[in-house]
């Protein structure tokens, strides 16, 4: 058994090897090609010593994280709709936050605050597990892709195995009777903690944890993670959700 699986590593070494080979013998003739065809052109200096392969990009479709293009696209749209006079995140994504904060204004709080300096943002520290805000004084916020990190140490956080059930209760401390909350995790068919990078969740888990606090689901679309499933489904049959092992969760809840 060791001997047959030293031979599969050994193989796959070999095939990377030869790969990478190949793909070196084609981007200097590339080269040589675009050189030969451009010389005595003066707009730019070409030289080998300059060369920045990019040799995975020749592909016939553009590839995108379904999770992160999706769940900012789906969270957007909501706030086009809800149109807040100002909304705060809690760490989610800093391409959300920075082409959103140019339709509304918008703080941003992390636990390893952002330098992103653009006019309607603000950037700032905040802890999860202990939020600096009031009871009930948030009318419009959102915290995407965030909390199943809370607790696993991976962003120098401490270890904490119900660090992201802390966080959940804060950010139903903090959100306004009759606020708009947007939340994201990570959504399977079975709970899982995959340490330390995140944990996945049942919907049910997500349901039954903010139901607690009195908060009320308005909206559920699930970013399937194979495409041939669909994009971004709203209220998604249970037969799809069965299916998941590492899909996206959106939830849109009210209080």
């Amino acid at each position: 058994m060791i001997g047959q699986k030293l031979r599969y590593m050994v193989s796959q070494s070999i095939n990377r090897f030869l790969i990478a080979k190949l793909q070196h013998y084609k981007f200097r003739n590339s080269f040589n090609e675009f050189a030969k065809k451009t010389r005595g052109m003066d707009r730019f200096t070409l030289d080998w010593a300059n060369r920045w392969p990019c040799l995975n990009d020749n592909t016939e479709n553009t590839f995108f994280d379904r999770h992160y293009i999706y769940h900012p696209a789906w969270a957007a749209r909501i706030i086009k709709t809800t149109g807040p006079k100002l909304h705060i995140d809690i760490s989610s994504s800093l391409r959300f936050c920075s082409v959103v904060s140019a339709f509304v204004p918008i703080e941003f709080y992390d636990f390893r605050p952002a330098a992103l300096v653009l006019s309607d943002l603000l950037t700032a520290r905040a802890d999860l597990t202990n939020l600096h805000f009031a009871d009930n004084s948030i009318t419009s916020l959102s915290c995407m892709h965030t909390v199943e990190h809370i607790g696993l140490g991976r962003y120098g956080d401490m270890v904490d195995y119900d660090g992201d059930l802390k966080a959940m209760s804060e950010l139903a401390r903090v959100l306004a009777r009759g606020g708009n909350f947007l939340f994201v995790v990570p959504i399977g068919n079975k709970p899982i903690i995959q340490f330390n990078a995140h944990r996945i969740y049942t919907k049910d888990q997500i349901l039954e944890q903010f139901t607690k606090f009195n908060l009320i689901l308005k909206e559920f679309s699930l970013i399937p993670e194979n495409e041939v499933d669909g994009g971004l489904i709203l209220n998604p049959p249970l037969q799809l959700l069965n299916k998941q092992k590492y899909a996206c969760g959106c939830f849109w809840f009210t209080k």
